[in-house]
């Protein structure tokens, strides 16, 4: 009786090992074909080269005492080299001397135009109300946006990325906005997670699928924003000017992107994870408000990264051949990881980041549980945090 006893004991102890190698398996293999299809279609997209009909643009720029960094970069949105375009810079309530730069730079530059929103004890606004300013002023019908912090790869930026309007059905184009490489550990991560966040949302929109953009390199028509109405179904949320646009206006149709490092934009990042933590607390408040499908794919592609770890340590702690299963199914992910990626992180200039992909990887899947956890408890931040 006692040996039958043990005998189904250690049966089922043999069951919930199988179940936990197949299921860790099975979400190896299926991360892995994803990472294959991303793969795929980012090294094979190549934008066809064509004849650039020279669409009159305006480019929108929302500053908020930013004195500094509009003497940097504002010159190297104004000197683009592109046939008829604006530059409209958007004064929000600034108190530094953004208002007397502007006025400054003006003065050579014909083709910027100030919008200038002066402060109201009685009314508070975010970046939204901004960027409404900024639409409304704009006299052309193609918009391309950028951050007061950002600076164009090229003078070519906004040619590269009117010429996907050569399609008489584009009405959006997403670009990549990355951060200006520098010294530290901490720029390294934020570049990283960037760049997944870019690489996940360009090859969603490859699909048809579009969710997302960002604002720091982001362009559609003045006639989309006024059909969608604007920002009127989130405008109650400090942010998502960008994502959430893109999220309820984009279409299989109607949303291209910008590849070429000359389209790319770069920003200053924040200078230490701190900083950064408390800037993604403000962004990570807009996945709730996606649309369904959105949401559903997005937790897919975090089911399968936190469930390939969930059941890791578990299985190696199996021991025996379980444990060597699982180490060599880590081991392989890693090796394809590399490879795969290597190719990508070239193509987007951010080759540096490769040697250690595994740690920003495993520090980002904490870091986000801790994002949300402290929305909960803290208070939000403004949008110039």
């Amino acid at each position: 009786m006692l040996g039958f006893v043990l005998r189904v004991e250690l049966d089922w102890v043999q069951w919930v090992s199988i179940i936990l190698l197949s299921l860790f398996g099975l979400i190896w293999l299926v991360q892995l074909i994803q990472w294959l299809m991303l793969h795929s279609k980012l090294m094979g997209y190549n934008r066809p080269e064509v004849v650039v009909n020279y669409r009159p643009v305006s480019v929108i720029v929302c500053a908020k005492n930013e004195e500094d960094n509009l003497v940097k970069f504002l010159p190297l949105v104004l000197n683009q080299q592109y046939d008829e375009f604006e530059v409209v810079v958007v004064n929000d309530c600034s108190y530094d001397n953004t208002g007397e730069i502007l006025e400054e730079f003006a003065k050579k530059h014909p083709h910027l135009r100030i919008v200038t929103i002066k402060e109201d004890e009685n009314y508070r606004h975010g970046k939204k109300f901004a960027v409404m300013c900024g639409i409304k002023g704009a006299k052309y019908e193609h918009l391309i946006f950028t951050d007061a912090d950002c600076f164009p790869n090229s003078t070519n930026w906004v040619r590269e990325v009117m010429t996907n309007y050569n399609d008489a059905s584009t009405e959006i184009v997403l670009g990549y906005g990355g951060f200006e490489k520098k010294k530290g550990f901490a720029n390294k991560l934020i570049r990283f997670d960037a760049l997944t966040i870019a690489l996940n949302y360009f090859y969603a929109a490859l699909k048809g699928k579009a969710y997302m953009g960002v604002g720091r390199n982001l362009s559609y028509k003045k006639s989309l924003f006024f059909k969608h109405k604007g920002f009127a179904s989130h405008y109650f949320i400090d942010s998502g000017d960008d994502d959430l646009f893109v999220n309820e206006s984009a279409t299989r149709h109607n949303t291209k992107i910008e590849l070429k490092p000359d389209s790319f934009t770069y920003s200053i990042p924040k200078p230490s994870f701190k900083d950064w933590f408390y800037q993604k607390r403000r962004h990570i408040t807009t996945y709730p408000h996606y649309q369904p499908e959105s949401k559903r794919r997005l937790f897919w592609v975090a089911f399968f990264q936190y469930g390939f770890w969930f059941l890791f340590l578990p299985v190696v702690c199996l021991g025996g051949a379980f444990a060597y299963v699982a180490l060599g199914c880590w081991f392989l992910r890693l090796l394809v990881k590399y490879i795969l990626f290597a190719r990508v992180f070239q193509k987007f200039n951010e080759k540096d980041l490769l040697p250690l992909l595994f740690i920003y990887e495993v520090i980002l899947l904490f870091t986000y549980p801790a994002i949300r956890i402290s929305n909960t408890f803290m208070k939000k931040n403004a949008w110039k945090s």
